[in-house]
């Protein structure tokens, strides 16, 4: 019967299923097929799968992204970086990595930041002159970075499947990001050159001052909420809820780029892209006892036992799997489906879940950008209107700047936890 449901949860993938219902199909038939199962387990385990206070930070701060992009707070941040980086040659693209290392410090998903920055940069990087293969390469690759600097929605659900520390995941997550959008803008410049794109006049010391003063309430989101959480102030969840109240306040009161008629349309927004990962997490659940059912953790920490022995060989498969996986599942499904077998794995080879955990969020990122998933791909790849195949050439130096941070941080993890080291010992 295992062999069937692999079947069917293949062939449901080809013919273009989403996931989502993929994975609901077979956990409905699989659970339907054991003997004595009754039928509400698939419902009860869904609602069980759904059941923490952790959960509620993702649509909390799918909120907090869509009213800084509804609230033209995205914009403010865009002025600020081409400010500080559009003298450079391909200023407009180094700001548009730039301002998704900004955005990622408060929406936490890596498709508002696609969305939201890309609706703006694409069309003035086309305008400017730049061509469609570099305007949608460098705004799809740099908004993966959304996932790895804190808040990041796919760590939040890694915590609550591990019991990880989310707060080391955070600070972890600060110095892969921060090395990943240089080494982009690295890859920026060279390009930059030998295509000589423009770079835009720098700015007097009054402008600049002037447009850092009005951002600088966007800019303490990501304080207050990394802040928060560190110091205990608050949780995870607690700081998506203050994220999404102090965004609503400062773009409702302050800049003044909220209306009250705005708010039943970013509610929506927030519900329909909230329910595709929770759906998606709800029927990964039910899944999850089926493959409790056949065992499957305990078939692969057997396989890894009897074939791998050494820690590095199992975080080179780790990655490989999940650069895999990653093409065709989201993110949230992936980890949910497949982190529970590998945790006791990892462990008996002595690799921390919190090290385990930054390894496949940076894995499962690089999935955002390559086809046929590669949803922020297909994002920029529509707002450019450029195909999925000339997209993923243009996307493909930029991943392997991801890449190299990755296995940088995989065998060299001290490099990622050096903040949380120093910040918190007690995290560790």
């Amino acid at each position: 019967m295992g062999f069937l449901l692999l079947g069917l949860f293949i062939v449901l993938m080809l013919i273009g299923v989403p996931i989502a219902f993929v994975i609901g199909i077979v956990a409905l038939l699989g659970i339907f097929s054991i003997p004595y199962t009754p039928e509400a387990t698939v419902v009860m385990k869904m609602v069980n799968g759904l059941d923490s206070f952790v959960l509620l930070a993702v649509p909390l701060f799918i909120l907090a992204a869509n009213l800084m992009n509804s609230g033209k707070i995205s914009e403010k941040l865009i002025d600020l970086a081409l400010a500080i980086v559009g003298p450079i040659r391909g200023g407009l693209a180094h700001a548009n990595i730039l301002v998704s290392m900004m955005f990622a410090g408060v929406s936490g998903a890596a498709q508002a930041d696609a969305a939201g920055v890309g609706k703006i940069l694409i069309p003035s990087m086309l305008r400017k002159g730049y061509d469609k293969e570099t305007s949608v390469g460098v705004t799809a690759a740099s908004s993966t970075i959304g996932v790895i600097i804190p808040p990041s929605i796919p760590m939040i659900i890694f915590a609550g499947l591990t019991n990880a520390s989310i707060s080391a995941l955070f600070l972890g997550g600060i110095i892969p990001g921060i090395l990943i959008g240089l080494g982009m803008m690295i890859i920026v410049y060279i390009i930059a050159v030998k295509r000589n794109y423009p770079k835009a006049a720098r700015p007097d010391f009054k402008k600049f001052a002037k447009l850092l003063i009005e951002s600088i309430p966007a800019l303490l989101t990501p304080i207050i909420i990394i802040g928060g959480i560190i110091s205990g102030f608050f949780t995870a969840t607690e700081a998506a809820a203050v994220a999404s109240l102090y965004t609503f306040l400062i773009s409702m009161f302050f800049y003044k780029t909220l209306k009250m008629k705005d708010l039943p349309k970013i509610l929506m927004d927030t519900l329909a892209l909230s329910s595709l990962s929770l759906f998606a997490l709800a029927c990964a659940s039910a899944l999850g006892e089926l493959m409790s059912y056949y065992r499957l953790g305990t078939i692969a920490q057997e396989f890894f036992s009897n074939n791998v022995g050494s820690e590095w060989l199992f975080i080179i498969i780790v990655i490989a799997f999940f650069l895999f996986v990653g093409t065709f599942m989201d993110a949230i499904p992936a980890m949910i489906l497949f982190v529970p077998i590998i945790l006791p794995t990892a462990i008996k080879f002595g690799v921390d879940p919190v090290h385990l955990g930054l390894i496949v969020v940076m894995t499962l990122a690089i999935g955002l950008a390559t086809p046929p998933y590669g949803l922020v791909l297909l994002i920029a790849g529509k707002i450019g209107e450029l195909s999925i195949e000339r997209s993923f050439i243009a996307v493909i130096p930029y991943l392997l700047v991801i890449l190299v941070v990755l296995f940088f941080i995989a065998f060299l993890p001290d490099l990622a936890f050096f903040i949380p080291h120093w910040l918190n010992p007690e995290l560790f």
